[in-house]
């Protein structure tokens, strides 16, 4: 089990392109989507996850968060039986210092044009750099949580 403390940011440029390191094509959906709590699937490239989030008993910007590895082969199971609406988008790694990294996800389908970039930290007052790609801040607004996004 681990806390994650995420803070999201909308994009301003496509200058994070020339700065990436990598980029996956991501498709998610989730099996439960209640308010405080989510388990979500997700097939990122050759490999899959199944995730449990909840900000039940947590303080600010940090959730609980537990993540395991299962077969892209289960995970093609699980989504057909997932809530409807299916998350695509490619996602974009940028080195951030520090052993940080931005995560910048290009939604695709109907959220087509809409780019974030999420940073995680290891405590809520950790410092970090915004590079010039980065734009407002949307941590916390509901509306920018890809479980509201379907």
């Amino acid at each position: 089990m681990n806390t994650e403390i995420e803070r999201k940011f909308l994009v301003c440029s496509d200058s994070y392109q020339r700065l990436a390191t990598s980029h996956t094509e991501v498709c998610q959906a989730y099996l439960c989507k209640d308010q405080g709590r989510t388990v979500r699937v997700r097939i990122m490239g050759e490999k899959a996850y199944l995730t449990i989030k909840s900000s039940q008993g947590q303080e600010g910007i940090a959730r609980f968060e537990w993540e395991r590895e299962i077969t892209p082969e289960d995970a093609r199971q699980l989504l057909r039986i997932c809530l409807p609406g299916v998350i695509v988008k490619t996602r974009w790694v940028v080195p951030a210092g520090g052993g940080l990294k931005w995560e910048i996800d290009e939604f695709h389908g109907a959220k087509q044009g809409l780019v974030m970039a999420e940073i995680e930290l290891e405590n809520e007052t950790q410092t970090f750099v915004k590079p010039d790609f980065i734009g407002e801040e949307v941590t916390g607004r509901p509306e920018y949580y890809n479980a509201n996004m379907i």
